[in-house]
């Protein structure tokens, strides 16, 4: 008779603990009296007609079924959550976007422990576009709550070309998985970024390095703004960056641009907490169904097919984009 094995992967004890930290950071962190003005703010007519625990639990299914979605599309869950959630549920603008800080913010620090373990993730190329992107995230941040209070109307317009812009970038982008780099700049040799890494598909050792450090440096700013403006983190960026622009391998780049997140998105989503924006009924269920669908995703991505889902991606995101610059412009053809 086989016995019950109840040890279980490291992968899960990280998740559990992102998932407890994350729990314990919302409650503590939130402003009480900003959260209830906040939830006051965000409620409209349809949401007091529900009980309390109707739209947390719509929330929970619905990130659910994103986070198998964003698995095998390839995309991170913040860049999904932002534009569907902001579009199709009564939720103010202001606490979508912290809530999706915190989505992506869960996702990024789950996986990034098993990623350096396995060498994937590059601490060299990672800290000096952290440095430069979390302190444009910050100011991101601001800006957007900035507009927000001016007219939210212009950041939904913002959001909208933002959202259209990146279905466009990942329709055209075209990934290499080994770029060839003959030489290496002088800013990224000071850096001392590349190095070695096993990939187990080819069964060898794979030696890289980068070139373009400093076009890349600069691009990491804007995509700093973005990723703090709009609470989308920045996955759909920084993998390109990482691998078209620098060269890096799409494995490194993938898992560097997962890594950095961590950094990223947690300077922005202290912005947000200490604004009240980060209302814990809409963070909380949205980050345990996005972690629950993930695994799923995970289960699922060997038997699915990975091109429809990314073409399906591409077309939601660009009705998610439209959808909000109508909204934006109060014009209604979309609903």
């Amino acid at each position: 008779m086989r016995g019950f094995n109840f040890t279980l992967p490291p992968i899960a004890w990280a998740t559990a603990g992102t998932l407890v930290s994350l729990t314990l950071l919302v409650f503590l962190m939130s402003d009480p009296a900003a959260a209830a003005g906040a939830a006051e703010g965000a409620a409209v007519a349809a949401m007091d007609t529900q009980p309390w625990w109707f739209w947390p639990l719509v929330l929970l299914v619905f990130c659910f079924v994103l986070g198998i979605i964003a698995v095998l599309a390839g995309v991170g869950g913040g860049v999904l959550y932002v534009p569907l959630v902001s579009g199709f549920f009564p939720f103010h603008l202001d606490f979508v976007r912290g809530a999706g800080l915190m989505v992506a913010l869960a996702g990024a620090l789950a996986a990034g422990p098993g990623l350096l373990r396995r060498n994937l993730a590059s601490l060299r190329m990672a800290l000096p576009m952290a440095l430069i992107a979390s302190a444009s995230s910050i100011g991101g941040a601001v800006l957007g709550l900035h507009l927000s209070q001016l007219n939210p109307d212009i950041l939904q317009i913002c959001l909208g070309t933002t959202i259209v812009g990146i279905a466009v970038l990942l329709l055209m982008s075209k990934n290499s998985a080994i770029p060839d780099i003959k030489k290496q700049d002088a800013l990224g040799m000071a850096f001392g970024i590349g190095g070695t890494y096993f990939d187990e598909s080819m069964n060898q050792k794979v030696s890289w390095k980068t070139h373009r450090t400093p076009q890349a440096l600069i691009t990491f700013i804007l995509i700093g703004i973005l990723a703090g403006m709009f609470g989308l983190g920045a996955g759909w960026a920084n993998v390109p960056v990482f691998n078209l622009m620098m060269g890096a391998p799409l494995k490194i780049s993938v898992a560097t641009s997962k890594f950095l997140l961590s950094i990223t998105d947690t300077s922005a989503a202290w912005i947000y907490i200490n604004q009240g924006c980060v209302i814990p009924l809409m963070a909380i269920p949205s980050i345990i169904g996005l972690m629950l669908g993930s695994f799923v995703g995970v289960r699922l991505l060997s038997i699915a097919k990975p091109k429809f889902i990314r073409y399906m991606v591409i077309v939601v995101l660009l009705f998610a984009g439209l959808k909000a610059i109508d909204k934006g412009l109060h014009i209604g053809l979309l609903g």
